[in-house]
């Protein structure tokens, strides 16, 4: 399905808005710390600034950079739809734990009440923005071809074909062979690794104590606009399995959606090999036990499965024909009618005498 032109201004719309919220923070956060490295310190878990809290995650980040892709690519290309779409469910997903964790009592002593406030007012405009470009996504679609229906009832339209204006509209992709098995198994082996490492973590922690990374509750520090690693986890293994099965069936909604996870994926690979960069993992990794070494060996994997996915599914993919595959109207060379037997009958003349 494409989108006609009034969803993709609102979809652009929409996502410039959300791109505008995380950016006022990031931009708060960085007046705030001492130095953007403080920043980039705190995201990585490495240092926490002292004299002023700060708000934001490395998620932020990722999320801006997927708002202003996907707005971009809503005001140049009418197959955006499976983009937009993408884009509402990861701010779901990623600003809906923002309501219990910003109305708990525990947060009191984390942050001010005015900061917290402001946090959850995003928080809300965040998931409604978010239901707002699945609406958009979804109520904006039409069928590529449905503007060749015009041709029966409008002559303007008919001199338009007559000409071929229409003869390469853009269809949504698909894609490759090649790069929906390699989304395929990157994917879905990433979202078995970090299954693994979630499933480790639920037996290695106490059952109240585990159930603070889906709760940011007291064990698990998390800044106003952060995001319980459990829940974080839980949300990329699902996004993760279901791009995976759309790229085996070279689903259009793949591409996008793959996209998404592959740029968390990044994020969480490079957070952790910083981790390990600075805790001289790397540098003595034959000395330290099974558990580390596997650790390092994930992040790695994830960092390179999703560097290698940006690329792969970035690319176009293949199309359908217009409608599905059903005739599409095609200008003869040399003159300016359609060729006959494409498309709706002409009108019928009734003779002289009726």
């Amino acid at each position: 399905m494409t989108l006609t032109r009034g969803a993709r201004i609102t979809g652009a719309v929409l996502c410039a808005a959300l791109a505008l919220i995380v950016a006022a923070w990031i931009v708060r956060d960085l007046t705030t710390a001492a130095d953007p490295l403080d920043l980039w310190r705190h995201w990585t878990g490495s240092r926490r600034s002292a004299a002023a809290p700060l708000t934001t995650t490395l998620q932020d980040l990722l999320l801006f950079a997927v708002y202003v892709t996907v707005a971009l690519a809503a005001l140049r290309s009418p197959v955006a739809t499976a983009a937009l779409m993408a884009a509402g469910v990861i701010t779901l997903a990623v600003r809906l734990p923002g309501l219990w964790v910003l109305s708990s009592s525990w947060m009191d002593l984390r942050s001010a009440d005015e900061l917290r406030t402001r946090a959850l007012y995003c928080a809300f405009a965040a998931l409604g923005l978010g239901v707002g470009l699945i609406i958009t996504a979804a109520a904006g679609r039409r069928a590529p071809g449905a503007a060749h229906d015009l041709y029966a009832r409008d002559s303007y339209a008919h001199d338009l074909y007559a000409r071929g204006a229409y003869a390469h509209e853009r269809t949504p992709t698909r894609p490759t062979k090649g790069v929906s098995v390699l989304a395929f198994l990157l994917l879905g082996a990433s979202a078995g690794v970090l299954a693994a490492w979630e499933i480790y973590t639920a037996t290695d922690y106490a059952g109240t104590r585990y159930l603070d990374r889906f709760t940011g509750s007291t064990s698990v520090r998390l800044p106003p606009l952060g995001t319980p690693p459990g829940w974080l986890t839980a949300v990329i293994v699902a996004l993760a399995l279901v791009a995976a099965v759309g790229a085996l069936f070279r689903a259009v909604f793949s591409r996008p959606l793959g996209l998404v996870v592959a740029v968390f994926l990044v994020g969480m690979g490079g957070t952790g090999l910083d981790f390990a960069v600075r805790n001289e993992l790397m540098s003595h990794l034959g000395d330290v036990g099974l558990r580390e070494q596997l650790l390092v060996g994930s992040w790695l994997f994830e960092l390179a499965a999703g560097a290698v996915l940006l690329p792969a599914l970035a690319r176009r993919g293949e199309g359908d024909a217009p409608g599905g595959g059903a005739p599409t109207w095609q200008p003869q060379s040399g003159h300016g009618y359609p060729q006959p037997g494409y498309g709706p009958p002409p009108p019928q003349t009734p003779p002289p005498g009726w």
